[in-house]
């Protein structure tokens, strides 16, 4: 059915437009802990849907940022160092050495390990991810001010080291 240009639609009306969310108990906000981890959750969430988009996931990605401060690491020390199964971390290394974005050679030392590094589109494509993340920080982080955001830096880093003593190098820097 075609509807002239002269004819507008009637706007909906106050009944027919979606109420608003209920907002959360008091002792859910109240706790720290729930709030971490539903901001986490929204984090992850925004973080996969642009990295999806962008032909990538967080596991390449973390790999790609790892490469970029060990310029030539072993594969075993990748995948302890970011919680990954050796085998998983043989698939997002192949997808990313198919990609020209990564290269795998022998060890000269040890020939049974394979050392990594990063290619120059590997280091080209890892700044376009990097600016992903820093839009989703500055879009979540926005009703902070710098002082505000190094302060919450700070102490999630200190929770974090109580946590996971892989934290404690970032803590250090």
């Amino acid at each position: 059915m075609l509807i002239p240009m002269d004819t507008a639609l009637p706007a909906p009306e106050a009944s027919q437009l979606a109420p608003p969310p209920t907002a959360l108990p008091a002792e859910l906000l109240a706790s720290t802990v729930f709030v971490l981890a539903r901001l986490g959750f929204a984090i992850k969430a925004r973080a996969i849907e642009e990295f999806e988009r962008a032909g990538f996931n967080m596991y390449q990605y973390s790999v790609l940022a790892m490469l970029s401060e060990k310029p030539r690491e072993a594969q075993a020390t990748i995948a302890d160092a970011l919680q990954l199964d050796r085998s998983q971390l043989v698939g997002i290394l192949d997808v990313l050495e198919e990609r020209g974005l990564i290269e795998r050679r022998r060890d000269p030392v040890d020939r049974r390990r394979h050392t990594v590094s990063l290619t120059p589109d590997g280091k080209r494509q890892l700044v376009r991810l990097r600016a992903i993340v820093k839009r989703i920080e500055e879009s979540f982080l926005a009703p902070l001010d710098e002082k505000s955001r190094a302060a919450l830096h700070e102490t999630l880093l200190r929770v974090a080291c109580n946590y996971d003593c892989r934290f404690e190098a970032a803590s250090d820097r």
